[in-house]
């Protein structure tokens, strides 16, 4: 296969009928690196808007179980992409999804900001950072894939189209990022969770390299000193010279998903479904993801 042979099996598709098709061969062929650093970043500016933030602090989810929060997160969204939504799996998967949404009280304007972040911040990042930039099958396609969850979810007045989604993220940060103290706590457990990941005595420049891959209305809102403007072209050029040299390499025969990734790290002996977004049970051993749980909230159709 060639560097842009999938790419050219993505513009024979149809970008909305064939959404998920398109989705699935961007997110786990194409860009699975860049789609898991651009939707960590999609969620963790969702922090910046302070009814969210705080309603996260005082869950405490990512201030007291990061890692728990952020596996389930990543596992229960990978489900949808790898299943798709009308199988038993993906089903299972949104049924979890809105049984914990429904626990909290959040508003319809929040829910509808978090799903534009899905769509637009992997666009943006992969447009700078990528190995190429997405095509318009993949943007229109990706827009589609989005509307689909909202709806799966019960979340009115979805955004049409990408750049409609677009509209209302830079609209909504712009009037509703700011500055508070709760989602702070929670912007440095994301941080601190991901320097986790790695050495200890790199956990340092970690933090300096992920603040210098945030904008400045994010490091505003949570009052992050700015890592200075030689550390933040530093640290984008290294990212875009990955992009270049990935470019170079032959393109991926297997998906790679997100729940391959090595970041998760909650359930070594597999997981249900039905387990994810629970507190964890102490002695609890998991079990393949294909075990569903048919008593969970049903879907919205």
């Amino acid at each position: 296969m060639k560097r842009f042979e999938r790419l050219g099996r993505i513009r024979r598709l149809d970008p909305v009928a064939d959404a998920v098709e398109i989705y699935r061969l961007s997110a786990a062929f194409e860009f699975p690196w860049d789609y898991t650093r651009a939707l960590e970043l999609a969620l963790y500016r969702t922090y910046a808007v302070p009814s969210i933030g705080r309603l996260l602090a005082e869950t405490a989810e990512l201030t007291g179980r990061a890692q728990k929060r952020y596996d389930d997160t990543v596992l229960l969204l990978d489900t949808v992409v790898e299943h798709g939504f009308a199988a038993d799996e993906g089903r299972a998967a949104i049924r979890r999804i809105n049984q914990m949404h429904r626990s909290y009280d959040i508003g319809d304007d929040d829910m509808r900001y978090v799903l534009s972040t899905f769509v637009v911040m992997p666009r943006r990042w992969i447009d700078t950072y990528g190995w190429r930039r997405l095509s318009q099958h993949e943007i229109v396609a990706t827009a589609e894939y989005y509307r689909t969850l909202g709806r799966h979810m019960g979340i009115p007045g979805i955004p049409r189209t990408y750049e409609e989604f677009e509209a209302l993220l830079d609209a909504y940060e712009r009037d509703r990022f700011d500055w508070d103290e709760q989602a702070r706590r929670v912007s440095d457990a994301t941080l601190d969770l991901m320097a986790s990941w790695y050495p200890r005595l790199l956990g340092p420049v970690l933090r300096t390299a992920t603040l210098a891959l945030l904008d400045e209305p994010l490091l505003r809102a949570f009052r992050y000193p700015s890592p200075g403007a030689a550390t933040t072209a530093l640290v984008r050029r290294a990212v875009r010279a990955r992009g270049r040299f990935v470019r170079l390499l032959p393109p991926r025969r297997r998906p790679h998903f997100a729940r391959q990734n090595w970041e998760v790290k909650g359930y070594p002996a597999g997981y249900r479904v039905a387990d994810l977004g629970t507190r964890p049970v102490p002695g609890l051993r998991g079990c393949p993801v294909r075990h569903l749980d048919s008593s969970a909230a049903d879907v919205v159709e």
